[in-house]
């Protein structure tokens, strides 16, 4: 897979994954794996490490895009 593709895939699972946990902070969803009970502080690490990693990732994607600059000035 090439760089540009693999990186939008990536930044969009994690914003689906941060959206998410934004939700479960919202309405209060109830998680539990396991019979463990997930604490909702939880989330918002989630949220964080997430959301950082969706907008490192889109980031990355749209710099990508760009021409690089020619280093030889004519």
């Amino acid at each position: 897979m090439d760089q540009r593709p693999y990186n939008i895939v990536t930044a969009s699972l994690f914003l689906i994954i941060a959206v998410l946990h934004l939700l479960r902070i919202i309405f209060g969803w109830p998680a539990r794996i396991g019979g463990l009970d997930i604490p909702l502080w939880l989330s918002w690490v989630a949220l964080l490490v997430t959301g950082a990693l969706a907008w490192f990732g889109f980031r990355r994607w749209r710099r990508r895009r760009r021409p690089a600059p020619n280093p030889v000035a004519a």
